[in-house]
């Protein structure tokens, strides 16, 4: 395995809802302990995406920095174009961008879901690539609309960054086969979810493969399988389905959710073999043993997900899996 300060291959997620004023140390501290990534969120009601990777940006000086994910519908693609170009320009070849749909729900709420979801992520991400190459772009399509909007060659980037989809569902893999440069999938993802997602994306050129997983690290493997669980109490409803759907023991694990009267109930009662199929938890030995898995079922770039009360902190035992 690489060393810790040219491993791209591992990274961390970025807490949506840590303190303000820990952002920042918790992004260099990440930087410090070696990994390679660090990916933010913008979830509805929490902070915006954009912003928090600039920071980031800013007070970092080697980390890459995602963005995961922009939903199509909040953003004009052509106003998104220019905050995506500048930050590829001030911080050349250190950020990733997905777009995405959006969570339904969220996105309803604030009357952006579309009629047809795909076809403004197609026409989206195909504006968007154009835009940030200088391309002087015109389309009329079914909900992008640009009449000659070109970006200004005080603008461009000279790298242009890569632009991968965060999506799950069947045809919204295969749209991101044939359209982005790699594809996002929220956790948990294990190996058999990476390889039936990778079934459906069949990208005909280089495709990343992004997995976000809940992690937890000790000494201790029970230690860590119990830090882990909380963090996995929202897999047994619908909307993750496409996730357990590959495991062997999918079936047992929606008739444990249908069984119980919360999801906090449904975390405590999975059995711990189900843990550490479905976060990168365990000893580090273990740990590193779960990433070798995904990155055997094609999984390029693995974001960890911190848990427990300090995740500032938990980086420290997180790092563990990267060394040699």
């Amino acid at each position: 395995m690489s060393s810790p300060a040219t491993d791209r291959t591992v990274g961390v997620l970025l807490p949506r809802d840590l303190p303000a004023d820990r952002i920042l140390p918790y992004a260099r501290r990440a930087e410090e302990l070696g990994f390679g990534a660090l990916w933010v969120v913008e979830d509805l009601g929490f902070r915006g995406g954009i912003a928090q990777a600039a920071a980031v940006l800013a007070s970092t000086d080697r980390i890459r920095v995602g963005i995961g994910l922009l939903p199509a519908g909040a953003r004009n693609v052509a106003f998104a174009a220019l905050e995506i170009a500048s930050l590829a320009q001030l911080f050349p070849g250190r950020a990733d961008v997905a777009v995405g749909h959006g969570m339904p729900d969220w996105m309803r709420s604030v009357g952006q879901w579309p009629r047809s979801p795909l076809a403004l992520l197609r026409e989206y991400v195909d504006a968007l690539r154009a835009l940030l190459r200088g391309e002087l772009t015109q389309r009329r399509g079914q909900y992008v609309h640009l009449d000659g909007v070109q970006l200004d060659p005080s603008a461009l980037p000279d790298v242009v960054p890569d632009i991968l989809a965060g999506v799950r569902g069947p045809k919204s893999l295969a749209l991101s086969g044939e359209v982005a440069d790699g594809t996002v999938l929220a956790e948990p993802v294990a190996p058999e979810y990476a390889r039936a997602a990778l079934g459906h994306i069949a990208a005909g050129r280089p495709h990343r493969l992004v997995a976000y997983n809940i992690a937890s690290v000790d000494a201790d493997p029970l230690t860590a399988l119990a830090a882990a669980r909380p963090g996995l109490e929202w897999i047994g409803e619908p909307d993750w389905h496409a996730h357990i759907a590959p495991l062997p023991f999918a079936d047992e694990l929606v008739a444990l959710r249908s069984g119980c009267a919360s999801r906090e109930e449904f975390a405590r009662r999975m059995p711990d073999g189900w843990v550490a199929r479905l976060a990168v938890a365990g000893s580090p030995e273990e740990a590193r043993a779960r990433l070798d898995g995904l990155r055997a079922a094609g999984v390029t770039d693995t974001m960890l997900a911190p848990v427990g009360p300090d995740p500032v902190e938990a980086l420290e035992s997180l790092a563990t899996v990267l060394g040699a």
